[in-house]
């Protein structure tokens, strides 16, 4: 099994979100977490998919220098893309407002992309899901904004919160990916890494 695998390694997360945190933890995987500040800019001229592995590969790289021969770093990034454009983290009320309504009664794709990387390779890869919303009143997207305050989170919102339960009627794809981590396809890809 890759958890008795993983016992000679040391696995760093460098992620701050818990809920990351938690889904891996979940799995039964043991990590530290270390943060390196990274902007989360990308190229102009990207779709979904080349900007959240673009930017997870950012992240992983900063860890290239130093990091010792039983070590793999874990870095991923979550992006909303609909309508052909990025919903990044909303800046403030009124952006969190705007995304919202871009959703509401629409189908995104939420697309995490996730790097491995340790001292001898680097793998990125990306898991892609769908998610429809029914259509939102303006005091259900007040009301979720003022109460949950979704600054955090790709496209203004949180699958598991009020919103995801209230409006979500479909999602193509892996739950957990909405949430900000594709544990399936990263288990698979972790045995992978750790094998070849």
């Amino acid at each position: 099994m890759i958890i008795d695998k993983l016992k000679n390694h040391r696995l760093i997360l460098a992620s701050r979100s818990p809920r990351r945190q938690q889904l891996l933890r979940e799995l039964g995987l043991k990590f530290d977490v270390v943060i390196r500040e990274y902007p989360e800019t990308f190229p102009e001229g990207l779709d979904g998919k080349s900007i959240a592995e673009y930017i997870s590969l950012q992240k992983a790289v900063s860890f290239r220098d130093g990091l010792s021969e039983n070590e793999i770093v874990i870095a991923a990034d979550t992006i909303v893309w609909c309508n052909n454009k990025v919903l990044g983290k909303p800046q403030d009320y009124y952006d969190a407002e705007k995304m919202l309504r871009e959703i509401s009664g629409n189908t995104h794709e939420v697309i995490t992309g996730v790097t491995l990387l340790s001292s001898a390779k680097e793998k990125t890869f990306s898991v892609s899901s769908k998610v429809t919303f029914d259509p939102l009143s303006a005091e259900e997207i007040s009301f979720y904004i003022n109460h949950y305050k979704p600054y955090d989170k790709a496209g203004a919102y949180g699958i598991q919160e009020w919103i995801g339960l209230a409006a979500c009627s479909h999602i193509e794809g892996s739950y957990f990916n909405v949430v900000g981590l594709p544990v399936r396809t990263l288990y698979k890809e972790l045995q992978e890494f750790i094998l070849f």
